[in-house]
């Protein structure tokens, strides 16, 4: 069975959405507080989602289609992958090497317009150097994972669809 583009958007969409509510399930059920660079990974994956989405408008069956879809597709989950990388790296500094992460984004951003609608999903702390673990792999690994798993989808589907 030969998996279409439009399939593969769809597929990123999913992961992302499953991403994002295990992000919730975390921070709201399990009790795990999200720091700066936390957010800003919740916020690549959210980006994904939406990116994929909107991608999903583009005409898939046309070459230039895909190339614009996995190239916007594609910057959220850099931008993610990034911060994950920084992040591990500001965890493996003893701590009294590990810079401040900032103020949190709630003490930011608390006067902006709207802050009321998106204050669910930026709110945390400012501890970056903290690692939290769920199934034994710190958090910024499971943005890494997720991340990479979609680069390498849209971008391996990219590859195969080229010629169709």
């Amino acid at each position: 069975m030969l998996i279409n583009y439009r399939q593969t958007l769809i597929v990123v969409l999913l992961l992302s959405l499953a991403a994002t509510g295990g992000s919730f399930y975390a921070q709201y059920v399990m009790g795990l507080n999200p720091c700066v660079m936390c957010i800003q990974q919740r916020l690549a994956v959210i980006f994904t989602a939406v990116l994929a989405l909107v991608c999903l408008l583009l005409p898939l069956a046309r070459g230039w289609g895909r190339t614009v879809a996995a190239l916007l597709v594609s910057a959220a989950p850099v931008w993610g992958l990034s911060v994950a990388i920084r992040q591990l790296w500001l965890q493996s500094l003893p701590l009294e090497q590990q810079p401040s992460c900032g103020a949190p984004w709630t003490f930011r951003l608390r006067d902006a317009p709207l802050f009321d609608w998106y204050e669910p999903v930026i709110r945390g702390t400012g501890q970056c150097g903290v690692v939290d673990k769920v199934f034994g792999l710190a958090l910024p690994w499971w943005t890494i994972l997720l991340m990479g798993a979609v680069l390498l989808l849209v971008w391996g589907m990219w590859w195969r669809n080229r010629r169709v």
